[in-house]
């Protein structure tokens, strides 16, 4: 027997968090759905299970009537990647934290530097991804990404000795790996597993 609605989970060719009803190339947004059945929750101001029920259905109706184009972010969720990705980015802000702390107790000035980092993973979604993580860590904070070449512009507070800096590159691509490893496609993971290219050069200037 034919299913009428299979699930993103039982066919990997549907985006996530999706299926396809009827077997026509219907694919319905299962997130979407739910938003709509909350907007119109709301407009009717009241919670029972007929508005929810009928929320859906209309929901579900919009969405045949009037479907939207299949897009793919390239996102997965990677659960054990995603609890990896959390514990690494809260030991690294403390530990940055009490990096930082020291470094503004300590008389000697300090040589900050830009720095060029090229990534592994080329798509917008994974860049985005580790920049942002990249930022959240005390110390270091995205200046540019360079869409084109796959390369992210670091500051670096502390960039008195070539060390440092190695550091700090080598930071970003573990940041890299650990983010593609949470919500990355299989090809992405397998290009994470290889080692980085060390052709970025840095930008420094004083401070």
């Amino acid at each position: 027997m034919k299913r009428i609605v299979k699930l993103s989970f039982r066919n990997k060719d549907l985006p996530p968090f999706s299926c396809e009803f009827g077997g026509r190339g219907r694919v319905l947004d299962l997130p979407l759905i739910a938003w709509l059945t909350f907007i119109w929750v709301l407009l009717w101001s009241s919670l029972n299970w007929a508005n929810v029920l009928i929320g859906a259905v209309v929901a579900v109706a919009v969405c045949l009537a009037f479907p939207l184009p299949r897009v793919d972010l390239g996102l997965r969720l990677h659960p054990w990647g995603i609890l990896m990705l959390a514990g690494y980015l809260l030991y690294d802000m403390y530990t940055s934290g009490v990096r930082v702390t020291r470094q503004i107790f300590v008389d000697h000035p300090h040589r900050a530097a830009v720095i060029a980092v090229p990534l592994r993973c080329r798509s917008d979604l994974m860049l985005a991804a580790t920049a942002v993580a990249v930022s959240n860590v005390p110390g270091g904070s995205v200046v540019e990404v360079r869409r084109a070449t796959a390369t992210v512009f670091v500051h670096v507070l502390d960039a008195d000795r070539p060390a440092v800096l190695d550091a700090a590159r080598r930071s970003v691509w573990r940041m890299e790996e650990l983010t593609v490893r949470a919500f990355g496609t299989p090809d992405e993971i397998a290009r994470v597993a290889e080692p980085p290219s060390p052709t970025g050069h840095g930008r420094g200037d004083s401070a």
